[in-house]
């Protein structure tokens, strides 16, 4: 990490063992990541901004008792 105005940059293997740690302090400090490899910038991880994950709310279909037997004869050899 690089002091004053400059981003925090880190190597791409150290962010690879990392990863998960990194993205949860992306999200709780708001401060952009670096990655780099051979000391070359190659990409960015950044917060969202003013943005909320989708929720899964709505996207699960309801379609009844789904494990109980059902009213119709059923044989194998039809």
């Amino acid at each position: 990490m690089t002091m004053g105005t400059t981003k925090k940059t880190i190597p791409a293997g150290r962010f690879k063992a990392e990863c998960l740690a990194l993205i949860d302090d992306v999200a709780r400090t708001g401060q952009p990541v670096v990655i780099t490899k051979r000391g070359k910038p190659v990409a960015q991880v950044v917060p969202l901004e003013g943005e909320e994950p989708p929720g899964l709310q709505g996207s699960v279909l309801y379609e009844g008792d789904l494990l109980s037997p059902i009213d119709e004869d059923w044989d194998a050899n039809r």
